[in-house]
C-alpha cells in the first residue's frame, strides 16, 4: 500500500504485474522520510498492429470489439480489465488508471480492417475492456473518429460507457440510430454519490449518467442500463432502485453482472474494502466465495457473470422480478441492429 492516500484514485497500490521477473519493495530504513509523489496521469501513444479484437465467448452478445485506449482513468477499483495492463509491463494497480495508452492509429486500422475483401459484417462493441469515453478522449477524439468511420461504412455497433462525454457525439449517435446501427448501454453502479467517489473516482456522477440516458432517449438513440457490478453488502441493495431510476430516465433494456475479481483485481479490491469498509470486508468476501464455488473468482463460461449459489440466485430473481414490473427488456446486445447496410466506400470500384 502507498504511505499516503491517493485522492481521486481507485487503487492505492501498484502490485507487480505477474510477468515481471524481478520486483523491488520500498522500506523505511530510519534515515529520512521521502514524500510520496502526486499521482498524475501519463499518456503513451501506441501504433497498434490490429484494432478489432475477436472472442468466442458464449457469455458475450458480440464476437468483436474495439478499444481505442489501454488503461482507464475512471479508476474503478473493481475493473476486470486491470490485469490486461500487465501485458504492457505495467501494474494493474495505480498504473492502470494513471499510465494510459492511446492507440493513435486506431482510426486508420479500423478502415483497413473493414475494407478487407473477406470481412464479414457483425456488430462491433466499443467499451468491452476500457471506457471509450474516459477523460483523455476529450483531447484524442479516437472514439469519435471511429464512430465517424462506422457511420460512413454503415457498420452497426454497441457501446458501453459510464462517461457523460458520450453526449458530445450525440450527432453521430443520432445518425447511426436513424439507420438502426447503434445501441448504447450506460453503466450505472450506484445512486450514492459518496460510494461512487470511492468506487469509481473519476467516472461521471450517477445523476450525470441518468441525464445521459434521458438525452439519448429523447433523441431516439436506443439506450439501456447495465447494473454492473453488483457487490454483496456494498451496492446490491440498490439493484431495484437503479432499475427504477434508469426506466424513469428512459432506459428500455437492462442487464447486470455479479462482481468479478480475476487475477490481481482480487487483492486490489480486498485492499479497497479494508480501506473504506473494514467492518464489512470478511462478509463481502464470504458472500463472493459462496457465489464462486469457494473461490473469489470462477472464470467458467456460464458462471463468471452471474455466479451460483443462494446469493447469486436471489440476485437473479430480484433482477427478473424488477424487469417484469418495469416492463424492461433483458439486454440483448445487438439483435435489433441492421448489418445489411454495410458498404465500404469504394468497394464496388474493385469490380472494374
Amino acid at each position: 500500500m502507498t504511505s499516503q492516500y491517493q485522492s481521486g484514485r481507485g487503487a492505492q497500490a501498484n502490485p507487480v504485474n505477474r510477468f515481471a521477473p524481478l520486483h523491488s519493495e520500498s522500506c523505511d530504513d530510519g534515515w529520512f522520510q521521502e514524500l510520496p509523489e502526486r499521482c498524475v496521469t501519463e499518456v503513451r501513444e501506441e501504433q497498434s498492429r490490429h484494432i478489432i479484437s475477436r472472442n468466442n465467448s458464449p457469455d458475450l452478445p458480440f464476437d468483436r470489439s474495439l478499444n481505442p485506449y489501454r488503461g482507464c482513468e475512471h479508476g474503478c477499483i473493481y475493473c476486470y480489465a486491470r490485469p490486461s495492463h500487465a501485458y504492457w509491463d505495467l501494474s494493474p494497480g495505480l498504473d492502470f488508471e494513471t499510465r494510459l495508452i492511446a492507440r493513435t492509429n486506431a482510426v486508420d486500422l479500423l478502415e483497413q480492417e473493414l475494407s478487407r475483401p473477406g470481412y464479414s459484417c457483425a456488430p462491433i462493441n466499443l467499451g468491452a475492456n476500457t471506457d471509450p469515453y474516459q477523460p483523455i478522449e476529450r483531447n484524442y477524439r479516437l472514439t469519435r473518429r471511429c464512430l465517424e468511420v462506422l457511420l460512413r461504412y454503415r457498420h452497426p455497433l454497441t457501446l458501453v460507457t459510464k462517461g457523460a462525454l458520450v453526449l458530445r457525439d450525440l450527432d453521430l449517435l443520432v445518425a447511426l440510430a436513424e439507420r438502426r446501427l447503434v445501441r448504447v448501454m450506460i453503466s450505472l453502479t450506484t445512486l450514492d454519490d459518496d460510494l461512487k467517489r470511492r468506487l469509481e473516482p473519476r467516472a461521471a456522477s450517477p445523476a450525470a449518467r441518468l441525464r445521459v440516458i434521458r438525452a439519448l432517449r429523447e433523441r431516439g438513440v436506443p439506450v439501456g442500463v447495465l447494473c454492473s457490478p453488483m457487490i454483496p453488502q456494498i451496492n446490491d441493495h440498490e439493484l431495484e432502485h437503479l432499475l427504477d431510476a434508469a426506466v424513469a430516465a428512459g432506459a428500455d433494456s437492462a442487464g447486470y453482472m455479479l462482481l468479478r475479481l480475476p487475477r490481481e483485481v482480487a487483492s486490489l479490491f480486498q485492499d479497497w474494502l479494508e480501506q473504506h469498509y473494514p467492518g464489512k470486508t470478511e462478509h463481502v468476501l464470504s458472500l463472493l466465495r459462496q457465489s464462486r464455488g469457494g473461490q473469489l473468482y470462477d472464470a467458467s463460461f456460464g458462471k463468471r457473470f452471474r455466479g451460483e449459489g443462494p446469493f447469486a440466485e436471489l440476485l437473479a430473481q430480484r433482477f427478473q422480478l424488477a424487469c417484469r414490473r418495469l416492463g424492461l427488456q433483458r439486454a440483448q446486445g445487438s439483435s435489433e441492429l441492421d448489418c445489411s447496410q454495410f458498404a465500404p466506400p469504394g468497394r464496388q470500384m474493385g469490380l472494374f
